[in-house]
């Protein structure tokens, strides 16, 4: 899943970045508040990890600036501010989550997952869809019960589909999931990944909804 993270130290931004993406995240990295609040405003984001001491923009400010604007996209809070009067502030505007530095790497990619789960109306952890069971946090997939070994971008991909069964994704949102700044995307790339997903899984699991895009059957579909 592609997440933005607003961070304005080079050294602790660079750790973040490099650790969430061994954990399975695309990540994008902005380092002050204007570029956060744009991006947040323009892109397909799963979810933001966001600085609060941010330059040209606070990021309370922004956090406030996006929800005015009626944009969802789940926040988590990442700051050294913990006096509880700021940590009830930023939950009030909106942020999902808020968390202190320093954090475990771990406990925050546990937290995103959280996050972005429950902004798609998932509750549990795993993700169960037409016999197909995916779990995140291990970034494993069995069919039947029996594992199913998938490749980083088909895993990223399937991932993306089932939090979102029932409804299509355009090929276009689906590439916003999967790729981080700087990836040259193939043009058949989803449908090169859709095809390896439908034969190491079932052929009908994937439906084209042609001239829209792709969506995963759920599991009360016929």
């Amino acid at each position: 899943m592609r997440i933005l993270l607003a961070e304005d130290d080079d050294m602790l931004g660079d750790g973040l970045r490099a650790g969430l993406r061994q954990l399975g995240f695309q990540v994008d990295w902005v380092r002050d508040g204007v570029a956060a609040e744009r991006e947040l405003a323009s892109g397909d984001y799963a979810a933001a990890v966001l600085d609060l001491g941010l330059p040209l923009k606070d990021g309370m400010d922004v956090l406030q600036a996006l929800r005015a604007r009626k944009i969802t996209t789940p926040v988590l809070v990442l700051t050294a501010r913990d006096a509880v009067p700021d940590r009830i502030r930023g939950l009030d505007l909106g942020a999902d989550d808020y968390v202190v530095k320093p954090v475990d790497l771990h406990e925050l990619g546990a937290r995103l997952r959280s996050l972005v789960r429950r902004s798609h109306g998932q509750i549990q952890g795993a993700l169960q869809c037409g016999g197909v069971l995916l779990d995140p946090s291990a970034r494993q997939v069995s069919m039947d019960g029996e594992a199913v070994a998938l490749s980083t971008r088909e895993f990223d991909l399937l991932h993306a589909l089932m939090l979102s069964a029932g409804r299509v994704m355009s090929r276009e949102q689906l590439e916003q999931q999967l790729y981080s700044w700087g990836y040259e995307v193939d043009s058949n790339a989803i449908e090169v990944h859709i095809h390896h997903l439908r034969r190491k899984l079932h052929p009908d699991l994937i439906q084209t909804v042609r001239g829209v895009g792709y969506t995963m059957r759920t599991q009360d579909s016929p």
